[in-house]
């Protein structure tokens, strides 16, 4: 994969004046509590002075975001409001009259654009589910069809349809598709060639999430934040909606249980969380995108971990250092350290020409594939390519990194024989989650769990297809 093009200058941390020592301690903390990372980017004074990427991901690919697709989407509807095309008052069933259904009550027929950025809108829990069933073809007539707890604009719950239907009302007053507008407006302009995107049966982006960037296009984007919608000299996004968009519009405590998740209780904006400093953007499984407007800072994650973890980390560990310049000499132990990141290899022997059949148990929590999917296992290369019968083939590496595209998505895998046991990890590397494949050749039985299920579903099968054409499960 060729490599792209800087978005944003590169320092060193001492001539940025921030600790390179605060940056390591922050990647101590992160390994001392197994934190998976899959990347991160530091960026102070608008210069990036760290970044690494553990392996088997890398700098040019794009990570799936899961929700920081949202804080996406409510930059899109501010471009619409200063275009003239929407603003805050306006109404769902005004800007998208052929989805209201025939006996909407009269709160759903109030629910405006700002309900839906600050997820005001009243239902009781995260509608999506309920509101596909309702209206399996139409969820915006199904979100607008449930019944509604609270009235609207008094109380914030987490709500993925309501993101779902601003990109429809952003779709409808540009003309354009989520994505197009996006890439005219924001993307192209900040030089970010790869936006790719999820999207539901009828070729739509979710919106609430599926978009994938790489993890300097997360970084450019809060840098885009901090300068209050500026980058370099063009001002993209007018300052105006960045502020508005950040700033805390309900309060959050509500929704969440104990202070271990205290940088989601301090409000949420449109489509933003605050946080104890700053703000940032939140995706499943620890994409974030972290602005600390008071100590000039952005700070990009993707992970496969806990989102509270990786903020107090920041907190803890990266911030005490801002301001505050170490040495040359700590900049070149730093940089070596982030050349050497990497997820570590399936440990075990090659045992070059055995190969193995077994049959699949999917009785485990998070299984992979279907119950009884034969899994055959045939040497090649120093590797081996795995088979899961006509489903899809994977190669995978032996103390190294195999990469294999079976149905679109890359997968990159490693792993080894222990004893009679085959095993290895099968990395979606678009993706923050892994498969690990046990094999028992002597039983001939055969596990592939999730470390985490994705949220679209366990199936391997479709979480490998690109781009992913399907809705969220709502069994």
């Amino acid at each position: 994969m060729s490599a792209q093009r800087a978005l944003l200058p590169r320092s060193a941390p001492a001539a940025s004046g921030i600790s390179s020592r605060s940056i390591a301690a922050l990647l101590d903390r992160l390994e001392a509590r197994s934190i998976e990372c899959h990347s991160i980017m530091v960026v102070h004074h608008g210069h990036v002075v760290a970044e690494g990427w553990w392996a088997p991901y890398s700098a040019e690919r794009p990570h799936l975001l899961y929700s920081l697709t949202k804080s996406f989407t409510s930059i899109a509807v501010g471009l619409a409001v200063a275009d003239g095309l929407l603003s805050l008052d306006d109404r769902v069933v005004q800007v998208l009259p052929d989805h209201v259904p025939a006996d909407i009550s009269e709160q759903g027929s109030r629910i405006t654009v700002h309900h839906l950025l600050s997820m005001t809108a009243g239902h009781p829990t995260d509608s999506l589910a309920e509101a596909w069933q309702l209206e399996p073809d139409d969820l915006v007539k199904g979100f607008l069809g449930l019944p509604f707890a609270t009235a609207e604009g008094t109380r914030h719950t987490y709500d993925n349809s309501t993101t779902f239907i601003l990109a429809r009302m952003v779709e409808r007053v540009t003309g354009r598709s989520l994505p197009e507008f996006l890439d005219e407006r924001l993307f192209k302009p900040m030089g970010v060639d790869h936006a790719e995107w999820d999207r539901v049966k009828s070729g739509a982006a979710f919106g609430f999430h599926g978009l994938h960037l790489t993890t300097e296009a997360i970084a450019a984007f809060g840098e885009l934040l901090l300068r209050g919608g500026r980058f370099g000299d063009q001002q993209l996004v007018p300052r105006e909606w960045v502020e508005l968009a950040t700033s805390r519009h309900i309060d959050s405590e509500w929704i969440l249980d104990g202070s271990d998740q205290a940088d989601f209780s301090y409000g949420y904006g449109y489509q933003f969380w605050m946080s104890r400093h700053g703000y940032h953007g939140h995706g499943s499984y620890g994409q974030q995108c972290v602005v600390v407007p008071s100590h000039d800072l952005v700070v990009a994650v993707t992970a496969q971990g806990a989102s509270q973890e990786v903020l107090d980390a920041i907190w803890e560990c990266l911030l005490p250092g801002v301001d505050h310049a170490g040495s040359a000499q700590d900049d070149e132990i730093l940089a070596d350290r982030l050349q050497q990141l990497s997820l570590s290899p399936v440990p075990g022997s090659a045992d070059p020409g055995r190969s193995a059949s077994a049959t699949l148990d999917a009785s485990a929590e998070g299984s992979a594939l279907p119950n009884g999917t034969t899994v055959i296992i045939d040497p090649v290369d120093g590797g081996w390519l795995v088979r899961f019968e006509s489903l899809l083939d994977v190669e995978v590496g032996h103390g190294d990194w195999r990469e294999s595209s079976p149905l679109g998505r890359p997968v990159v895998a490693a792993g080894a024989w222990q004893g009679s046991t085959f095993v290895a990890d099968l990395y979606v590397v678009t993706t923050p989650h892994r498969v690990h494949l046990v094999v028992d050749a002597e039983a001939r039985t055969a596990a592939a769990t999730w470390s985490t299920v994705p949220l679209t579903g366990p199936s391997l099968e479709l979480h490998v297809r690109s781009p992913l054409m399907t809705r969220p499960d709502v069994e």
